[in-house]
């Protein structure tokens, strides 16, 4: 595959890496573990069951995320109205020809993954899916109006290498997208994600860390408009996190059109946060002993 090498992460389960973002699609730490860490635990699939649930999987990649979901909605016998935006369908092919990934899931699970990847949908008489392959920020214009979301996965690459799907703009498409009570799970601790979902309106938190180490401060981030939450795997933001909103990293990306490049959008937010009077984002770093 072009730009695209094979990883091998810690917990075995494979991975890629885009030599286009020089970026791995998962932390080294784990594929497998990442998304029922930061993605699936967090959502509390549990809380559907026997009912029905609304998943939109932004930047639906190799596929873990919606694979995991997958799996535990067959057997909490839920019934799932599943969306996935994805501009390049070549990790799903990678994967579905790889024999640690199919390992992973159940005959049902593969069934809907091969599906999707030949067809763009899935459907039987509880789950009803349908992959959309194009820019999301197009795309997400053409899902149906009536539907909103219970949960929201944006899982693409990082912001300061993929800018166009972590935008104010963007991400107010989001908010329109998903229910009251609805999650709005990332892995990403981005201060100015989390601003510009702030300044939507969201209630942040952040998702608890698995590891200890003073630089592994948050494991990403839910957003949600119900402040009543009863998740054993989220907590507020600490002092540390709510002061990173205040410095030059909250900046929020910018992308009026829905058509800028990532340079484009880059250097504006450059510009903006040379002239900004907010706290140096290298202050705050030093004020918590994280330079």
């Amino acid at each position: 595959m072009n730009n695209l090498i094979k990883v091998i992460t810690k917990d075995g389960s494979m991975s890629l890496r885009s030599e286009k973002f020089n970026e791995n699609f998962h932390s080294i730490a784990g594929a497998y573990y990442e998304t029922k860490s930061k993605f699936i635990n967090p959502s509390i699939l549990k809380r559907f069951q026997n009912k029905s649930i609304n998943v939109l999987d932004i930047c639906f990649g190799i596929g873990y995320n919606s694979a995991l979901l997958f799996e535990n909605l067959i057997k909490d016998l839920s019934t799932l109205n599943w969306y996935g935006l994805e501009i390049d369908k070549r990790p799903l092919d990678y994967a579905l020809t790889d024999k640690k990934f199919n390992s992973l899931w159940n005959p049902e699970v593969i069934e809907i993954l091969t599906s999707l990847n030949l067809r763009g949908f899935y459907k039987n008489k509880k789950f009803d899916c349908e992959l959309i392959v194009g820019d999301a920020r197009k795309e997400i214009l053409n899902l149906p109006k009536g539907v909103n979301f219970d949960l929201i996965f944006l899982d693409g690459f990082s912001p300061q290498k993929c800018p166009e799907i972590w935008s104010y703009e963007f991400l107010s498409k989001l908010k329109n997208k998903i229910k009251y009570e609805g999650y709005l799970i990332t892995y990403t601790s981005s201060a100015a994600v989390r601003k510009s979902l702030q300044n939507l309106g969201f209630n942040l938190f952040k998702i608890i860390p698995t590891c200890s180490k003073k630089n592994h401060w948050s494991n990403g981030t839910l957003a949600t408009f119900n402040n009543q939450q009863d998740n054993p795997y989220i907590t507020y933001l600490s002092e540390m996190e709510i002061e990173h909103l205040n410095t030059k990293a909250s900046i929020p990306y910018r992308d009026p059109s829905g058509e800028m490049l990532s340079k484009e959008i880059l250097e504006i937010r450059k510009k903006e946060q040379q002239f900004s009077n907010l706290l140096d984002t290298n202050l705050w770093r030093k004020k918590w002993e994280m330079a």
